[in-house]
């Protein structure tokens, strides 16, 4: 972190701060950028530029994106400047007050740059979609719906913390306590090249709850999670590779969810994979959210598993049980959280449960971009 000691500490942070510009600077290639930006600017003034209203979206999106990294660098210039511009009056006049000012914005600069050199990991096709998360509960019985139900409070603190939006798409919930399961849609720029990083199983040992004898229990919960697809992503499913079956969906919702059968299951029958949707008032709606939900976790599968077709997918969910988390979280007899892919540990277990994922997310995406290096210069 950058120190607030001296000048001399801030005339070195700086300075590594214009380097860390520079390569930004170099990397995004501004001649090229702004040669870009002219361009689709001349394509969306075509009279015609509306007639393909999908082809006319993306163009703005890539056009707003172009100006948004050049906002972002001049924005960066500026708080560089502003601080050296203070460095140089302090080495005239000190100023505990505007020194304590300056580091503040070279901490602001630092922060915004270790985001945005975080962000060019996520090079994935999707990644800069939105996320659909699933929860399911695992081995454990009712302490594993109650654990369920805690990894869906942390997940939704997490994403509104970065500014995501939430939505429910489907709540099983338990019969004691906690869900059953859980399908959220976080809504957003790369919710999901963050949140693929949960995928697999999270493990819970705790003194559970519900037990009278106050014993220590391990629970397991599986995380499944995919991207928000627009709707020029499709995929040739034959309908005679899908089960639809309806049911009733229950819980709050009035009579129409309770007393119509409105909730949509798919099973993808050569994978089996399934997916349900229960939180829209239609059938309809309901089974348009599923199919979309279904294409998504195919298309993330295919790209695992390298299949050529949608009909060579195997299921790949993983059985939410002993010997197949990705991460541990101890709430006794000692207190600590651990990532078994990246060694990553806390024992801040409180601050973990109320969102804060950050550390393990980045370790997990850097180790995923050091093994594809590693990978491509074999």
């Amino acid at each position: 972190m950058i120190s607030l000691l001296n000048t001399q500490d801030l005339k070195r942070d700086l300075d590594t701060l214009s380097l860390r510009l520079g390569k930004t600077q170099d990397y995004l290639d501004v001649p090229a950028l702004t040669a870009k930006i002219h361009d689709l600017e001349q394509i969306a003034s075509q009279p015609d530029f509306w007639d393909d209203q999908t082809r006319a979206q993306r163009t703005l999106q890539e056009l707003n994106d172009c100006k948004s990294h050049l906002d972002q660098l001049d924005q960066w210039r500026s708080q560089l400047e502003d601080a050296q511009a203070v460095l140089e009056l302090l080495s005239v006049e000190p100023d505990d007050a505007l020194l304590e000012e300056a580091c503040a914005t070279a901490q602001t600069l630092q922060k915004a740059l270790d985001q945005w050199e975080l962000q060019q990991l996520l090079s994935g096709e999707y990644d800069q979609n939105g996320a659909v998360l699933s929860i399911n509960a695992g081995a454990g019985g009712t302490d594993a719906q109650d654990w369920a139900e805690m990894l869906l409070r942390m997940y939704t603190r997490w994403a509104e913390q970065h500014g995501y939006k939430v939505q429910l798409a489907e709540l099983s919930e338990g019969d004691e306590a906690g869900i059953k399961s859980v399908t959220l849609e976080v809504e957003g720029r790369y919710a999901y090249g963050y949140l693929k990083a949960e995928k697999g199983t999270h493990r819970l040992v705790r003194i559970s709850p519900f037990n009278a004898n106050d014993k220590r229990q391990t629970s397991f919960a599986g995380v499944e999670v995919m991207p928000m697809l627009d709707e020029s992503v499709t995929l040739d499913i034959p309908e005679k590779d899908l089960e639809i079956t309806t049911t009733r969906s229950g819980g709050k919702g009035g009579q129409n969810v309770n007393k119509v059968e409105t909730a949509v299951r798919i099973v993808h029958i050569p994978s089996g994979l399934a997916v349900r949707c229960t939180q829209e008032r239609s059938q309809l709606q309901n089974k348009e959210k599923a199919l979309a939900l279904l294409t998504a976790r195919l298309l993330v599968i295919a790209q695992e598993q390298r299949a050529k077709e949608i009909s060579d997918i195997r299921g790949d969910m993983v059985e939410a049980a002993w010997g197949n988390q990705i991460r541990n979280y101890v709430f006794h007899p000692y207190q600590m959280v651990k990532d078994v892919r990246t060694n990553v540990e806390t024992t801040a277990i409180d601050d973990v449960m109320n969102g804060d994922l950050d550390p393990f997310i980045e370790a997990y995406l850097r180790q995923e971009n050091q093994m594809v290096e590693a990978s491509s210069s074999v």
